[in-house]
């Protein structure tokens, strides 16, 4: 349990500093996707994304 706690977490890190690069190609505008605005700053939750990019991942991963 914890070690897929540890991996949303990460996973969830790496797509927010990657957020102005995945918003170029739609992946950041997704239902599901949250975006915060807290004392003038914006945090961004991509719940959707991760999912998509990680069913994506897996499909290319039994692919190969």
């Amino acid at each position: 349990m914890l070690k897929w706690l540890l991996t949303l977490v990460v996973a969830l890190s790496v797509l927010t500093l990657c957020s102005p690069w995945l918003r170029k190609y739609g992946l950041g505008r997704l239902p599901g996707d949250i975006t915060l605005r807290h004392r003038g700053r914006d945090y961004y939750l991509p719940f959707t994304t991760t999912v998509v990019l990680s069913l994506a991942l897996t499909l290319l991963g039994r692919l190969v």
